[in-house]
């Protein structure tokens, strides 16, 4: 099993990132906006639309606001796989830089390339969406 570890570093409030983090049900919206287009809750899980035309169906494992730590397990889909979850935890650096470990294991091996992409572009744009939001001085939702 592959396992894809990403650190990401941002400039803002622990608690705003957080806060996005959390909000499983707008990620098209508040962290990844142009990589995943529409995000439609369901019992337990959310459906995930990717600007690919990928959708997935992610089990939602967790959402822990002591630890800062979300969790999900893909269960369906065109991502899905003999095995896929990931988390990412919130990391506070101080009072306006935090950290997301976004850690997501995978089976089989030959999808690595393929998720590891989606990773460093869902990284990518998280980061910029979030500490634009922290430069206009926009409140948690």
């Amino acid at each position: 099993m592959a396992t894809i570890h990403k650190e990401i570093l941002i400039e803002a409030c622990p608690e705003n990132v957080w806060a996005a983090v959390r909000d499983v049900g707008e990620v098209h919206q508040r962290l990844v906006p142009g990589v995943v287009i529409a995000t439609r809750l369901e019992d337990g899980a959310r459906l995930v639309t990717f600007a690919s035309g990928a959708v997935a169906r992610e089990l939602i494992v967790d959402v822990d606001d002591e630890a800062r730590r979300f969790a999900y397990a893909v269960v369906e889909g065109s991502l899905h796989a003999a095995h896929h979850n990931a988390s990412m935890q919130v990391i506070a650096e101080g009072s306006h830089l935090c950290r997301v470990d976004w850690i997501t294991d995978v089976l089989p091996n030959s999808l690595v390339p393929r998720v590891r992409a989606l990773v460093e572009q869902g990284a990518d744009v998280m980061k910029q969406t979030l500490e634009e939001e922290a430069a206009r001085g926009a409140p948690t939702r």
